[in-house]
């Protein structure tokens, strides 16, 4: 890789971290937050849905873009909106404006992880797998030191301080970028004027509008519900409000020329449908703990946000350790043994989560974190490697956008699971019902792990 080659990787690099940081730092803050904002639990939670949300339509959207206005325009762009919501988003007045500078955040850092392998694939032919891991990197490291990122900033500095470290990355990506990302030219269609009709088909903005209505109030009905703890006659509404227009978005996208979320494929595919719900369960376990602990050690166990951040790096650290050998065991004995494993340690640190009571050491959490890490390294590369095997080699690029579209499914799911068993209050008992379900849901997974392994042995006979 030459002079030239890195300093791209560089520039693309500080720009696509900045979104899974900023899903991550926010673990710690959630406490932080509650208090500054008067919030109970389920209130609080939307910082992450939102995030979440945004992000899983804005990344294939901005994907489309690229290819109509240029790579290097939307990233560049990116990086703007992303330096603007940064700015805004510690001086919100009050809990909604935070939101929509988080949404805006959201956007911004998602059209830089949108085109960023993009960019690498064009741009630099030699070595480019080498290229392409490093990304991962950056990624995957990123949302690992997160947390630990976020609970020293907020101990330190409050937690304004996860919005303004990302100016100097931004503002270094940006200067760079400018410099070393090629220019290239808008398409023919843009060239010769895209009707702004055209454009909303291109991107299925009425598929868009059903899914994100309907997801959100969905979500709405559920969480107030639990939060208040009755049902009234609005949140049965907007419970049905929300899954007539999830109903009608299914129906929208079996019909859609260019769908926002391709249904068809999975009926055509079983197999890779199997990995897509296996990836969206491995996500609602990983992410419950990832938001859900950080919680229960503040709220519950009353340690500090440089003490939890201190405490979640065993985490990521376990995570990307387990990656690089996780690669080398898989490309010699295939998916199936490494995701039975990572099946295993997530059913033993769920098991541990249970056995928790309050005077355990705090220390002790380490050991569901490190079994969590090291699955999730496994599954950063089995599940992968497994959607690569069930899916026929003309639709990968469909199959990953869809296997992209399971992880954020899972962690809203995640979310969204904490704070129907919490409800407006973070506590003990809360917590240990949370780890039944994980247990629960983990088990499953050791039971789904072994189509893996009858996968591999068909393939290998």
């Amino acid at each position: 890789m030459n002079v030239r080659s890195r300093w791209l990787m560089i520039s693309i690099g500080l720009g696509i971290l900045l979104n899974p940081l900023n899903s991550s730092m926010v673990s710690v803050a959630i406490p932080r937050l509650q208090n500054v904002f008067h919030l109970d639990y389920t209130g609080v939670s939307w910082i992450i849905f939102s995030f979440y949300i945004a992000s899983s339509i804005a990344q294939p959207i901005m994907g489309k873009a690229s290819d109509l206005f240029g790579r290097r325009k939307i990233f560049l762009t990116g990086l703007v909106v992303a330096f603007i919501a940064s700015l805004l988003a510690p001086l919100s007045p009050n809990f909604t404006w935070l939101i929509v500078f988080r949404i805006m955040q959201a956007i911004g850092t998602s059209m830089m992880v949108a085109v960023g392998m993009a960019l690498v694939r064009i741009h630099i032919t030699e070595k480019q797998a080498t290229a392409l891991s490093i990304l991962s990197i950056f990624l995957s490291g990123a949302a690992a030191i997160g947390p630990f990122i976020g609970g020293v900033i907020i101990h330190w500095w409050g937690w304004s301080a996860i919005f303004f470290i990302n100016i100097p990355f931004v503002l270094v990506s940006f200067l760079l970028s400018w410099r070393n990302i090629p220019k290239d030219k808008p398409s023919s269609s843009v060239s010769r004027g895209l009707s702004l009709r055209k454009w909303f088909d291109l991107i299925d903005a009425s598929g868009i509008l059903l899914f994100t209505v309907g997801l959100v109030a969905l979500l709405a009905s559920l969480l107030s519900a639990k939060s208040s703890g009755h049902i009234s006659l609005g949140n049965v509404i907007a419970l049905l409000i929300g899954l007539a227009l999830l109903g009608a978005f299914i129906r929208h996208e079996l019909r859609a020329t260019s769908p926002f979320i391709p249904l068809r494929t999975f009926a055509k595919y079983p197999a890779m449908t199997w990995v897509n719900v296996e990836f969206m369960l491995v996500n609602v376990l990983y992410y419950s703990l990832f938001f859900g602990l950080p919680s229960y050690l503040q709220m519950v166990r009353h340690v500090s946000e440089f003490q939890t951040g201190i405490l979640m790096l065993s985490l990521g650290l376990s995570s990307l350790v387990t990656s690089p050998i996780a690669g080398r065991w898989i490309d010699k004995s295939g998916p199936g043994p490494a995701l039975l494993v990572s099946a295993i340690l997530m059913t033993f640190g769920s098991v541990w989560l249970v056995t928790l009571n309050q005077t355990s050491p705090v220390i002790s959490v380490c050991f569901a974190l490190a079994a969590f890490g090291i699955s999730n390294g496994l599954n950063n590369v089995g599940m992968q490697a497994a959607l690569f095997q069930s899916s026929p080699q003309e639709i990968i690029g469909v199959a990953s956008g869809l296997f992209n579209t399971s992880r954020y499914l899972g962690t809203i799911l995640s979310s969204l699971l904490i704070g129907i068993v919490m409800g407006g209050k973070f506590n003990f008992e809360g917590f240990q019902v949370l780890g039944i379900i994980l247990t629960v849901i983990a088990l499953s997974l050791v039971f789904m792990s072994r189509r893996h392994q009858k996968s591999g042995q068909s393939h290998e006979s």
